[in-house]
């Protein structure tokens, strides 16, 4: 399980509605998210005698039930001490465990597989003196409820869930243009590694990724190449975002997705992974997150974070964190999420991924940001025609160099030297993350390269 759960902060209750019973809060449950939860434990907070929707957490369910203590404390306090900062402390939580049945599994098989983690969650909740309303299970079309003991509504064979948009909840969102954007698993396919059309295809993008690495690698930790390096990988973004723009979209998110693949030569896409590990190169990046660049550069992020294939899993840290930020800089927050909780199973010590996703999660404006990558951007403009403009033999006074920081592979490029070991790797604990857990020297030697060259910022 990642540690860095989904949570959004207290809802709009500008629009009343008022939902009756298990089956109507099953049905709400895809518009308060805006997709299907997939795989998911989602804890929602209410607020006042009428239970107004407020805050909300959501993750992954653990695979061993060992987890579920530590996750149902984690997630308990998350969401009630998110409402505080919000200035509201819930007077009541709904629980929703949400699982598809495995091979040769029902969906009652797995509610009741699921009952000692629902127990768990409400234990944790109580703990924290706010009372569990409601838990229900969804899977296979049905639902349950675990605090319901009445037959009548509530079966041993669970209900069928309503038809997609025949609910009031998908009356009012459909009014208040709120958008369902599929499930969970579809939105994360957008953004992850997965079968290709043609034969070969990963490991030809393995073996790009290798060469890019053992190419650029050394120029971008040399302090008089790192800044072209940094010239020629935005201006290769730029043409391949310019190559997208020119090709019309097409509305199905997979066809398109395999459209844009297509676009991306191997070698093209392992130099882009590999340039975006500079911090400089990603924050320049992140300014084109508005305006006609936006969907190009969501596009291209999106297709960098499914070539980071193999041993190359952890770069796509930073292509998943510009698509998030571009998602949520253009309004879809939901798609964001998704994409920086990738982010940060890619890599949990991901900086600028941990700042968004609190940030989004917390609801907070983008526009501070963008202010910000704007004057960054103006700023350097400035500086550059100034330095354009000078007179010959003027005197070069340039601003100090940032420390170039870069992500490497565990396989050293040949005849590069390892630079000098930083602060050594942590082996404290992580909650919910086992990998984390284990000592620096049993997650082998691809994680400590990783921290010799980069703060993981």
């Amino acid at each position: 399980m990642n540690k860095h759960h989904d949570t959004t902060g207290p809802s709009d209750d500008r629009q009343q509605i008022t939902l009756r019973g298990p089956a109507e809060l099953a049905d709400a449950l895809p518009y308060m998210l805006g997709y299907h939860p997939t795989d998911s434990v989602v804890l929602v907070a209410l607020h006042g005698d009428r239970g107004r929707f407020g805050g909300r957490v959501r993750t992954g369910i653990p695979r061993s039930p060992r987890e579920w203590p530590p996750v149902a404390e984690q997630l308990a306090e998350s969401l009630i001490e998110g409402c505080e900062r919000h200035g509201s402390r819930p007077d009541g939580i709904v629980v929703f465990l949400c699982q598809d049945p495995g091979e040769g599994e029902t969906g009652l098989r797995v509610m009741e597989r699921l009952r000692p983690l629902a127990q768990r969650l409400r234990t944790a909740c109580g703990a924290l003196d706010v009372p569990v309303y409601e838990a229900l299970c969804i899977s296979d079309g049905r639902f349950w409820s675990y605090c319901c003991p009445d037959s009548r509504c509530c079966p041993p064979e669970g209900n069928v869930l309503a038809l997609p948009g025949t609910s009031v909840m998908a009356a009012a969102a459909a009014y208040a243009g709120i958008q369902v954007r599929g499930s969970l698993r579809e939105l994360e396919s957008r953004l992850l590694p997965g079968p290709t059309g043609r034969p070969g295809d990963a490991g030809e993008q393995g073996r790009a990724l290798d060469l890019a690495s053992g190419e650029l690698v050394p120029r971008m930790l040399d302090e008089e190449q790192c800044e072209e390096v940094r010239t020629e990988t935005l201006g290769l973004a730029h043409r391949l975002m310019r190559r997208l723009r020119e090709r019309t979209p097409v509305p199905e998110p997979a066809v398109a997705d395999a459209h844009d693949d297509a676009l991306l030569a191997h070698d093209e896409a392992a130099a882009l992974i590999i340039g975006l590990q500079d911090r400089i190169t990603r924050d320049r990046a992140a300014e084109w997150m508005e305006g006609a660049e936006a969907h190009p550069a969501l596009r291209l992020w999106r297709a960098l974070a499914r070539r980071c294939v193999g041993a190359y899993a952890e770069h796509a840290a930073a292509p998943l964190t510009l698509a998030g930020w571009v998602a949520w800089s253009t309004g879809d927050e939901p798609s964001a999420r998704v994409a920086l909780g990738l982010a940060l199973h890619a890599d949990p010590e991901y900086v600028f991924a941990r700042l968004l996703h609190q940030a989004c999660n917390e609801g907070l404006d983008p526009e501070a940001l963008r202010t910000c990558l704007r004057q960054e951007r103006d700023a350097r403009t400035a500086a550059d025609a100034r330095t354009a403009s000078a007179p010959a033999g003027a005197a070069d006074v340039r601003p100090a160099r940032r420390r170039t920081r870069v992500r490497t592979r565990g396989v050293w490029p040949p005849g590069l030297a390892r630079p000098a070991t930083g602060k050594p790797a942590s082996g404290k604990p992580v909650a919910g993350n086992p990998a984390a857990a284990k000592p620096a020297s049993a997650r082998g030697s691809r994680r400590g390269a990783r921290r010799d060259s980069r703060s993981g910022q």
